[in-house]
């Protein structure tokens, strides 16, 4: 009898190992739950943050920062991965200032528990391909170069970074390791599970001689701090999908409605373009996600609040099937396609669909400020849950700016009231499939 009970103790422990490393602690408490079960939809869930450093005497920059973009973790829906765009910076001259100008891009990786509370599981910060830290310091002419000059919280030039990143989009792949999109080059970077750099995509004329594949050459007139903004892959994990934030200032600076919306096949390499028509000039596209192999969820914005005027916070339904590529013949053309003597984004509606040239099909999805009074000003990072419900992130700018433009920076504060603005988790039923 009794070694009839110790085998059943035994096959009960045994049993039990495979649970293991769902509990911590002295009470079995699953370490993370699918957010949909635990947190409500239209709340807001602000992530976990430290203070980097204060200055002004009592003005905190945040260790938080993440929201510039975001994405389902590929293997564990109770987990998902936001990273940080180049770190805290206001405007500042010609150029930006860096007051942390060490600071490392970095993708967080977190998970939500049974008691509702959002955990940072690991930070993984971004480096070059000899493991070495990256900064979000500006690249230098011919590595990606914006013609922004950094500075440092006293006002001194400092160095540009041949591998510096101003990450925005993000996508996990199941293997383990990350594809980044930069406002910088534009470049396209793959990293390893560890943040190693594999691989770094850049157009046609930036960051030669490395042995990389490349962008169009065109996406090289990106505005500045207008780039690459949001990231996807398809659900095959074969084709990236970026789009660009704004108009490109192609030939020279204009602001029209015209974006582009680039797809690179990761097996051969091949890249096709869209145009996509925002609402109105000057809006940003701010992030992008799969919802099949042609369709997607995009965030078109403004940069208001809601507390203070008016704002747009839109998520369209896009569809690339019917739309016409405008890659052109030669991928090395400065100007990319030509209209004539004009460009793609010199054109007018009616000039686009003269020359037989088919936006991509958009569809509004869910207005967050109606629906929710979202009161941030950069939405910038979105995710599916699940069928439907949808995740978003917004960018804190790790809580700073410089709001009057006189170069001193001061807390971020949501206006209409006393909260500092900060990345937080919001769920919102939608209807997109």
């Amino acid at each position: 009898m009794k070694k009839l009970m110790l085998l059943c103790v035994g096959l009960c422990l045994l049993n039990s190992c495979d649970y293991i490393d769902d509990f911590i602690g002295d009470t079995p408490e699953p370490i993370s739950v699918s957010p949909t079960t635990i947190l409500k939809t239209n709340i807001q869930y602000p992530l976990p943050h430290s203070v980097l450093s204060t200055i002004n005497s009592n003005v905190e920059i945040r260790n938080g920062g993440f929201g510039s973009g975001a994405t389902a973790h590929p293997n564990n829906e109770d987990e998902f991965y936001a990273i940080t765009d180049r770190g805290p910076n206001t405007n500042f001259l010609e150029g930006k200032k860096f007051p942390v100008a060490d600071y490392t891009p970095r993708i967080g990786h977190f998970a939500v528990t049974a008691s509702g509370e959002i955990t940072l599981l690991e930070s993984i910060l971004l480096k070059d391909p000899s493991g070495k830290l990256i900064t979000g310091i500006p690249n230098p002419e011919g590595k990606g170069a914006t013609g922004e000059i950094p500075y440092d919280a006293s006002g001194n030039k400092i160095a540009f970074d041949d591998f510096g990143l101003d990450s925005e989009g993000i996508v996990a792949l199941k293997d383990g390791t990350f594809w980044v999109s930069d406002e910088y080059g534009p470049h396209i970077v793959h990293y390893s599970a560890n943040g190693v750099q594999l691989e770094r995509i850049s157009p046609i004329g930036v960051n030669e001689g490395t042995g990389d594949r490349k962008l169009p050459a065109v996406f090289a007139k990106r505005r500045a701090n207008r780039g690459m903004e949001g990231l996807a892959i398809t659900p095959d994990e074969k084709t990236l999908v970026g789009i660009m934030q704004s108009t490109l200032y192609n030939p020279e600076k204009i602001q029209s409605n015209i974006t582009r919306i680039v797809t690179f096949n990761l097996e051969t390499g091949y890249t096709k373009q869209f145009v996509y028509v925002q609402e109105e000039a000057n809006l940003s596209n701010s992030e992008i996600t799969a919802i099949s192999n042609t369709e997607f969820l995009v965030v078109e914005r403004d940069g208001k609040f809601a507390g203070e005027e008016a704002a747009q916070k839109h998520i369209y339904k896009i569809n690339l099937s019917g739309a016409t590529d405008i890659s052109g013949i030669n991928p090395e053309e400065e100007f990319g396609l030509m209209i004539g003597d004009k460009t793609i984004e010199q054109a007018t509606a009616e000039e686009l669909t003269a020359a037989n040239i088919v936006p991509v099909h958009k569809e509004l999805v869910i207005d967050l400020v109606a629906e929710l009074g979202y009161p941030h000003d950069k939405l910038e990072g979105i995710w599916i849950m699940d069928n439907n419900t949808l995740g978003f992130i917004n960018d804190d700018d790790f809580a700073v700016s410089d709001n009057d433009g006189d170069g001193v920076i001061e807390q971020k504060i949501l206006p209409g009231s006393t909260d500092i603005d900060a990345s937080s988790l919001y769920m919102v039923k939608a209807n997109f499939k």
